[in-house]
C-alpha cells in the first residue's frame, strides 16, 4: 500500500511539473515569435517532454507530446509557411519522432530508477528484518538461563556466549570470546585430547549428544548434558559448531536414587510372601509380582495386559468388570481399603481361599488399583484342626467337671423326685376313700407333682446340653440370660451353704456373639473356683457383673472375697498344669483362656480391692441396630 501510494504521488507531481513547463514553453515561444518568425515552432515544446521523461512518467510524456504538437501547429498556422503543407508535415513529424523517442527513453530510465529504488527498499527491509531477528535471537539465547549456549569457529574458539553460560560456568562474555573450547574441560580430559576428539566426531557425524564432566571458572566440576552440532553453509563448507550445555548433576543423582529405590522395591516385592497385582481402571493387569507367579502359576509376561478376571472362578469372573464400572460411576467402596476373603483360580483351574486387600492410586496419572493376595488354604486347614482340638478339649473339660458335680446333682434331683413321690402317695391315699370334696386338693397335689417333675427335667436337660460335645458355632445371645443360666447350673447347692450371688448386669452390655455352651463353661468354671476358694470363709460373697467396654466389647467379671491368689503363681494362672488346688490338674483356667480367645476376647486376673480375687474376660458385642438389620 505504501509503495503504490508513493508511485501515484510521483505521477501527479510529474503531470503537474510537465504542464507547468509546457505553459512556460508556450510563453517563451509566444514572446520570441517576433524574432523567431516561422522557425522553431515545435522546439520549445521538447522541454516538457524531457521533463516528463525525467520523471519516467510515460503518460505525462505522451500528454506533453500531444499538446506540443497541437501548439506548434497553431504557431505555424500564423506564418507564411502554413500554405506549404509539406513543410508543416515535416516539422511536425520530426517533433513527434523526437518527442516519442525522448518519452521512450524516459520510460526506460524511469523503470530502471524505480527498480533501483525498489531493490534498495527491499534490501533495507531485509536489513531491518535481519536486525530484528538477530535481536530476538539474542534475547532468546540470553533468556535461556538454564543453558550455556555458545557458537564456536571451525578451530573450536568461542564466537558467541550467552548469559546462561556466565551463570552456569562463571565466565563472562568478554573473558570467554576467542578462547578455545578446551578451557571448559577438566585437566585429565584435556590431556586425553577429548576437546579435539569431540569436534572431530561432531564434524563427522553432524550432531553428538552425551553426558560428561565439565569445568567451571572456579575450578569445580559438574556433570552436564552437552549437545554439539556442526554448522555448514549452503555450499557445505563448515562454518563452526553450536554447543548447548545443561547442568544435570542433581537430575542424574535423583535418577540414580529413584533407580536404586525402584530396584530395592522390586527386590522386596519379589521376596514378600504376599502376591501383588496392579491393574488399571479397565481391569487390565499392569504388574504381576513373583509371589503372584508362584501362587497362581502364571508368568508375568503372559499376564500383563490380560484382564484380572481370569484369576477368578465363576460367577465372580463374569461380574468383575461390572464391579469396577459401578465403583467408577458411584464411588461406593465394597472392597477398596478393606480386607475380605474371596476365592482365587490357579492356572490349572483349581480354586483356593485367599485374603484380598485392594488399594487405589489416583494422583498425577491414570487410576490404578493394587491388590495384595494371601493364600489362606493352609491357615484354614490349621484353623479347622484347631477348632476340632478345641472342641475335644472343651468336651473333655465338661465331662471331667461332671465328677465334681455328681453329688450336687443328686442333691438337686432328690428334692423334686421326693416331692413328686410324696404328692403321688397323698393322692393315692385320698383315692382309697373317694370324696368329691377332696377333688380340689387332689388337683393341686397333682399340679405340684407335675411342677416338681418339670423342675427335675430342666436340670437334666441343662446337664445334657452342657455335657454334649456338639460343634463350635457362634450365635447372637442375650448375655444376662446366659450368665443366669450358667450360674443356676454351676452354683447348685451353693445357696444351701449360705452363698447368695450378687448380679450387677449392665443392660447396655448385650447382645454378644458367642458359642453359648462354651461361655457358660467359662462362667461355671470361674464361679465354682470362687466357691471352692471361699470354703471356710465366714461370710462368703460372690459377684457376677457385666460392663460395656466400648470398641464393640463387653467385660464379664466374677469376683469373690476369698483369700485371693498367691503372687508367686498369679502370672501363671492360665498356664496348663498350674493349679492352686491340692488335687487340681491345672487345666480349668487354661481351658477358659482357650475358649475366651476363640470367642474373640481375652481373660485376666486381678486382686480384688478389699480382699479376694476377680477374674475378667471380654466378649464381642453385637450392635442391636446391626442385629435387627441382618
Amino acid at each position: 500500500m505504501a509503495s503504490g501510494s508513493g508511485l501515484q504521488q510521483d505521477q501527479i507531481k510529474s503531470y503537474g511539473l510537465t504542464l507547468a513547463i509546457f505553459g512556460l514553453a508556450v510563453a517563451v515561444r509566444w514572446l520570441a515569435a517576433p524574432w523567431l518568425g516561422n522557425h522553431a515552432a515545435f522546439l520549445p515544446f521538447i522541454a516538457p517532454v524531457v521533463a516528463a521523461a525525467a520523471f519516467g512518467c510515460v503518460g505525462a510524456g505522451l500528454a506533453a507530446t500531444g499538446l506540443g504538437l497541437l501548439t506548434g501547429l497553431a504557431f505555424l498556422g500564423k506564418t507564411p509557411q502554413a500554405s506549404d503543407p509539406t513543410l508543416v508535415l515535416v516539422q511536425a513529424l520530426f517533433f513527434l519522432l523526437a518527442a516519442l523517442g525522448v518519452t521512450l527513453v524516459g520510460a526506460r530510465v524511469g523503470r530502471l530508477r524505480r527498480g533501483t529504488v525498489s531493490s534498495q527498499g527491499r534490501e533495507a527491509l531485509r536489513e531491518r528484518q535481519a536486525e530484528v531477528v538477530a535481536s530476538e535471537l539474542s534475547l532468546l539465547i540470553d533468556g535461556a538461563t538454564e543453558y550455556a549456549i555458545s557458537m564456536l569457529d571451525p578451530e573450536g574458539r568461542v564466537l558467541i556466549w550467552n548469559a546462561g553460560g556466565q551463570r552456569l560456568m562463571g565466565w563472562s562474555e568478554a573473558e570467554v570470546i576467542g578462547q578455545s573450547v578446551s578451557i571448559f574441560y577438566p585437566q585429565d580430559a584435556r590431556q586425553a585430547g577429548k576437546p579435539q576428539a569431540d569436534l572431530a566426531r561432531v564434524q563427522a557425524e553432524g550432531k553428538v549428544e552425551e553426558d560428561g564432566w565439565f569445568l567451571r571458572k572456579d575450578g569445580s566440576e559438574f556433570l552436564a548434558h552437552v549437545s554439539l552440532t556442526a554448522l555448514h553453509d549452503r555450499d557445505g563448507v563448515l562454518r563452526g559448531f553450536g554447543k548447548v550445555l545443561r547442568d544435570v548433576t542433581d537430575q542424574r543423582a535423583s535418577e540414580r536414587a529413584l533407580d536404586a529405590g525402584a530396584e530395592h522395591l522390586r527386590s522386596i516385592l519379589s521376596t514378600v510372601p504376599d502376591a501383588m497385582i496392579v491393574i488399571d481402571d479397565r481391569g487390565k493387569i499392569l504388574s504381576f509380582s513373583a509371589a503372584a507367579e508362584r501362587l497362581f502359576g502364571f508368568q508375568e509376561a503372559e499376564m500383563v495386559g490380560e484382564n484380572v478376571r481370569c484369576l477368578m472362578p465363576s460367577p465372580d469372573q463374569e461380574r468383575h468388570d461390572g464391579y469396577i464400572e459401578r465403583y467408577l460411576s458411584t464411588g461406593e467402596r465394597k472392597v477398596i481399603g478393606k480386607g475380605r476373603i474371596v476365592v482365587g483360580r490357579r492356572k490349572d483351574g483349581s480354586t483356593f481361599p485367599m485374603e484380598l486387600w485392594v488399594g487405589e492410586a489416583t494422583s498425577h496419572g491414570p487410576r490404578v488399583f493394587t491388590g495384595f493376595v494371601r493364600d489362606l488354604t493352609e491357615r484354614q486347614r490349621t484353623q479347622a484342626r484347631l477348632e476340632e482340638l478345641q472342641a475335644e478339649l472343651i468336651h473333655i473339660a465338661r465331662v471331667s467337671g461332671m465328677g465334681t458335680m455328681a453329688s450336687t446333682l443328686a442333691h438337686e434331683l432328690n428334692q423334686p423326685i421326693t416331692a413328686v413321690a410324696n404328692y403321688v402317695e397323698a393322692v393315692r391315699d385320698l383315692l382309697l376313700e373317694p370324696d368329691p370334696d377332696d377333688l380340689p386338693m387332689i388337683r393341686e397335689a397333682l399340679g405340684d407333682a407335675a411342677g416338681e417333675a418339670m423342675r427335675a427335667g430342666n436340670i437334666v436337660r441343662r446337664l445334657r446340653a452342657f455335657v454334649a460335645r456338639g460343634e463350635v458355632e457362634k450365635t447372637v445371645e442375650d448375655l444376662p440370660a446366659v450368665i443366669h443360666e450358667a450360674a443356676a447350673l454351676g452354683l447348685m447347692g451353693a445357696r444351701d451353704q449360705g452363698l447368695d450371688p450378687v448380679f450387677a448386669l449392665d443392660p447396655a452390655a448385650t447382645p454378644v456373639l458367642i458359642d453359648r455352651v462354651q461361655i457358660q463353661q467359662v462362667v461355671i468354671n470361674l464361679a465354682r473356683n470362687a466357691v471352692e476358694a471361699m470354703a471356710g470363709t465366714d461370710q462368703p460373697r460372690l459377684w457376677l457383673s457385666t460392663q460395656d467396654q466400648g470398641d464393640d466389647l463387653v467385660r464379664v467379671t466374677i469376683a469373690d472375697n476369698g483369700p485371693g491368689v498367691s503372687p508367686a503363681i498369679a502370672s501363671q494362672l492360665f498356664t496348663a498344669f498350674v493349679s492352686t488346688k491340692v488335687e487340681g490338674m491345672g487345666l480349668g483356667l487354661s481351658i477358659c483362656r482357650t475358649i475366651v480367645e476363640a470367642n474373640g476376647g481375652r481373660i485376666w486376673h486381678e486382686p480384688r480391692p478389699g480382699g479376694g480375687s476377680q477374674f475378667h474376660f471380654t466378649l464381642v458385642k453385637v450392635e442391636k441396630e446391626a442385629f435387627h438389620d441382618s
